[in-house]
């Protein structure tokens, strides 16, 4: 016998160690049993988007410029996945820099992302491993097994290559050195435009259950019994006539057509629109579609999109957009009409009107109504104290209470239980208005809805934002991450988080980070889509104990792989129109304690939130103190130039008391100088940030 690299002892082990991995996944095959009759391999691979173990996404059709695109299938606990980390590691090594994208595919319905986390940093995985949790990739895939080597040409999209790395590892033992290398054959066969010389090897892994794909030839899944009640449930609120879809859902006639359509815009997330990662938090008015429906919507459409038999339950129904979604209002404004040129970039439009109440109101929601959807990029409203003068603007910094903001499929904001804004009598109510032109010139004649409480209510909803108007996002950079946090003073309640960039933006996640240390990840949105911005509600508001940070982390795509990237060679700056980039996440919020009988006793601690803010930008390092280091950029910078005279206790550092009283004798010299305070990001205004690209541009 043929001595191998491993003892008789392990071998035994790595066979039982697979067996009871089969025996846990519900796989009812033995370990080298084949892939089951069934399964049919694909020739090309369908588009697809999924996020990784940290919560970053990767659509697969934006890797067209990679030489080769590379899935290795895993599975937590698989001794073969495990035992092949060596050859995993060692084929990224080699290939990355040859412009081989190289991710690990997880299509388990056991693992979860803690675990994965885990085992990766156990097993020394360096590269990300995309989270099937819907195993609608692997199934389309035809993944049977864990450690299967996919290799992909992005040219074609056509499957080159599949099976082991190589034959180094089996169920029986593990050799020192492969005889055949078959992955790595391939890949330079796929680089030198060769054909590959071998196209199909048996895997080797541990069994992945896929417990629907059985059941998808027998299924009795139909329109009438299953889906026209998820759409009814989900989709015809948006697709309906008047709505905001671009096209009706509302019989089966307008649905089978576009449900090829349907099934690429669920396969790489793009509907429903609803961006927070279903395993972090849970929300309001949640539009998204549960794993079950998802799974059912595209099977129906893969088994033909059946119909079945009986009256279309839509049909039966009348699907019209009111004109309030929340009914009838208790007060309409008139945004001032302006005219939008057919071309060109227009600035922001910061008009405003007089406020008409006559005695003070407590607010329980608001609805922005627009005309035009194709220009209106966001409107963004706050209640000003005094009316301006003669040629003054309506300026953010000037603004209080919000009272609403706009974005295609954000368009009304509902206050919690009991709970409100109060808008004094008398003022004025600004407005910030960014529209977008589209080619036509038009005339914008926008709306808000407001309804008021007829008695008080018991709490207090308030507003600020966590920014970074600091950030330089480098040219032709796939992923650049940016942070900026918020000290909170007192104990409060997190009850809804607005995060906004703009086209750049590719991720962002929202942290409490509390006094011990703690981190608690609040809302994930693997892929920040600029197109669909909203805030999401918690259904129960988030305890933020006193002298806890919030933290906003994002991730910028600025390279040619963005396709709604407007120039990847250009360094992008904090700027307020679309081409420049934001990193600003609002968020609303009561403090504990106070109710609507002793609002004056807590004015303080809005002040205290707020006046931090410029240091949470800088202080990328979380230690309370400033260096050297941290200060770039074109605020930061300002700083470093006169760092030992900030530094007035001479320690080395600038600590928060040191720049407040030196942000606060630069914006004394502004103002000295007459000069407008663009540059003092403490005087951002703390509303709710909504940018949306009207019409889907």
């Amino acid at each position: 016998m043929k001595k191998t690299g491993t003892s008789v002892a392990a071998a035994a082990l790595i066979a039982v160690a697979a067996l009871s991995y089969i025996s846990s996944s519900g796989a009812t095959a033995s370990p080298t049993a084949r892939a089951p009759a069934e399964v049919v391999l694909p020739i090309t691979v369908d588009d697809f988007r999924l996020p990784d173990q940290n919560l970053h996404s990767h659509e697969l059709r934006q890797l067209g410029d990679a030489s080769a695109v590379v899935l290795i299938t895993q599975a937590n606990s698989c001794p073969v996945s495990r035992n092949s980390s060596a050859s995993v590691k060692a084929l990224q090594d080699e290939y990355s820099s040859k412009g081989v994208e190289i991710f690990m595919l997880n299509s388990t319905t056991i693992d979860k992302r803690d675990a994965i986390i885990a085992e990766a940093q156990a097993y020394g995985y360096n590269l990300p491993i995309l989270l099937d949790v819907n195993q609608l990739v692997g199934e389309q895939l035809g993944v049977t097994r864990s450690a299967e080597v996919i290799v992909i040409d992005p040219k074609t999209w056509k499957i080159v290559y599949r099976g082991p790395i190589d034959d180094r590892v089996t169920y029986e033992r593990q050799k020192a050195k492969a005889d055949h290398t078959w992955a790595k054959d391939a890949l330079d066969a796929q680089l030198a435009g060769k054909p590959v010389p071998v196209a199909k090897v048996e895997a080797v892994g541990c069994l992945v259950d896929f417990p629907e794909r059985a059941k998808i030839a027998t299924s009795k899944v139909t329109y009438v019994k299953n889906i026209a009640p998820m759409f009814e449930d989900k989709c015809v609120s948006c697709h309906e006539p008047g709505g905001i879809g671009p096209m009706p859902f509302t019989k089966f006639e307008e649905i089978s057509p576009f449900a090829p359509m349907i099934r690429e815009m669920i396969r790489t997330q793009r509907m429903p629109p609803w961006r927070a990662d279903p395993s972090i938090g849970h929300f309001l008015g949640d539009r998204s579609l549960s794993a079950a429906q998802i799974k059912t919507l595209v099977h129906w459409i893969e088994a033909g999109a059946p119909r079945g038999a009986g009256a279309d339950p839509l049909a039966a129904k009348t699907f019209v957009a009111p004109e309030w979604p929340l009914g009838k209002p208790d007060l309409v404004l008139d945004v001032p009409a302006f005219t939008i040129p057919a071309n060109g970039i227009v600035d922001y439009q910061r008009p405003y009107i007089v406020n008409p109440l006559k005695e003070g109101k407590w607010l329980r929601a608001s609805t922005i109504k627009v005309v035009n959807r194709q220009t209106v990029h966001h409107i963004l409203t706050g209640y000003l104290a005094q009316v301006p003068g003669p040629g003054e603007v309506a300026n953010e910094s000037k603004w209080g209470v919000s009272l609403g903001g706009y974005a295609v499929g954000a368009e009304s904001f509902v206050e919690p239980p009991d709970t409100g804004a109060y808008i004094p009598p008398g003022g004025a109510v600004g407005f910030q208005v960014h529209y977008t032109p589209f080619g036509q010139q038009v005339t914008e004649h926008s709306q808000i809805a407001l309804y008021f409480y007829k008695d008080k209510p018991k709490f207090v909803m308030r507003n600020s934002v966590v920014l970074n108007a600091n950030i330089v996002i480098p040219a032709n950079t796939e992923s650049s991450e940016q942070q900026a946090y918020i000290d909170v003073p007192k104990d409060m309640m997190l009850y809804g988080v607005f995060p906004h960039a703009h086209y750049r933006g590719a991720s962002s996640q929202f942290f409490m980070v509390e006094p011990s240390g703690k981190r608690t990840l609040l809302v994930s949105l693997p892929h920040y889509d600029f197109n669909w911005q909203r805030e999401y509600n918690f259904v129960q508001p988030v305890k933020v104990p006193a002298g806890s940070k919030l933290l906003a982390v994002y991730t910028y795509d600025n390279s040619v792989r963005n396709p709604a990237n407007p120039d990847h060679n250009r360094v992008v700056p904090w700027g307020d129109q679309s081409f420049d980039e934001m990193l600003y996440t609002a968020f609303h919020y009561e403090w504990v304690g106070e109710t609507s009988d002793k609002m004056e006793q807590y004015a303080s601690f809005d002040k205290d939130l707020n006046q931090g803010r410029l240091f949470g930008m800088l202080d990328t390092k979380m230690n309370g103190k400033l260096d050297m280091s941290e200060l770039t950029g074109p605020i930061g910078k300002q700083f470093a130039a006169n760092f030992a005279k900030i530094d007035t206790d001479h320690d080395g550092f600038i600590e928060p008391n040191e720049l407040a009283a030196a942000e606060a004798g630069m914006q004394k010299r502004r103002q000295q100088a007459s000069q407008p305070a663009t540059a003092a990001p403490a005087a951002a205004p703390a509303q709710p940030a909504a940018e949306k690209t009207g019409g889907g541009q």
